[in-house]
């Protein structure tokens, strides 16, 4: 019996999970000197999370471990040949849907990532996972590293950069996204604008609040 991509990673992925875990008090620390207002407020903005994500460098920000299971699961059960990833950190997330691909039989992964220095952590990943030959990662500003050479149909969207930029993100990959398209937004609770979007009746997606803090929506028409 062919053993599962996924199952093959469990090691690298418990490693890079025990890292993301034991990075987290120099994540807080990097942010220790800002009011939870100023930091809401970052997050939010659309240009002053620039300073909060470069103070963050360092960070891995990974998906929780339940929502990597998540994006995994969606590869499959979607038969997803062509994915687009915002935010790619330290790859966490991206082995989970590469290894999605790779089960469903390949595919092309899209992932954008701002900090040079995260999407070199990441190919190395990806590299030891064995999946870099699925994923194509577009280093730099995703306003612009997503705006162009999109497959024509999309199957997943990840969500999992700057919130505010969440509008924005989908105004690029819509009009690629197939019928029934899935689109997964982390910690959606910070771009409210994007919530309102996707649950506004007529948007064309069916969305609801699903695991914690993560937006499930899928293109209805």
């Amino acid at each position: 019996m062919t053993i599962p991509t996924i199952t093959s990673l469990a090691p690298l992925l418990d490693r890079l999970f025990d890292e993301a875990d034991a990075a987290s008090g120099a994540t807080h620390a990097a942010v220790a000197d800002l009011s939870d207002t100023d930091r809401a407020r970052m997050i939010r903005s659309k240009t002053a999370y620039r300073d909060l994500y470069g103070r963050l460098k360092d960070a891995p920000l990974a998906v929780s471990r339940e929502t990597g299971s998540l994006l995994y699961m969606l590869a499959r059960s979607s038969r997803a040949k062509a994915i687009v990833e915002f935010g790619t950190s330290f790859g966490i997330s991206t082995l989970h849907l590469a290894a999605g691909l790779r089960d469903n039989g390949g595919g092309r992964l899209i992932t954008s990532e701002f900090e040079s220095t995260k999407a070199t952590r990441a190919r190395d990943n990806l590299t030891a996972g064995g999946l870099i030959d699925l994923v194509e990662i577009r280093e730099g500003d995703a306003l612009k590293t997503l705006s162009a050479d999109l497959p024509d149909t999309i199957d997943l969207v990840l969500l999992d950069g700057a919130k505010a930029l969440y509008p924005e993100i989908l105004d690029l990959v819509e009009g690629h996204l197939r019928p029934g398209a899935i689109i997964v937004a982390d910690n959606a609770d910070d771009s409210p604008d994007y919530l309102a979007r996707v649950r506004a009746p007529g948007s064309g997606y069916m969305s609801t609040a699903f695991a914690e803090d993560v937006e499930l929506s899928v293109r209805i028409d």
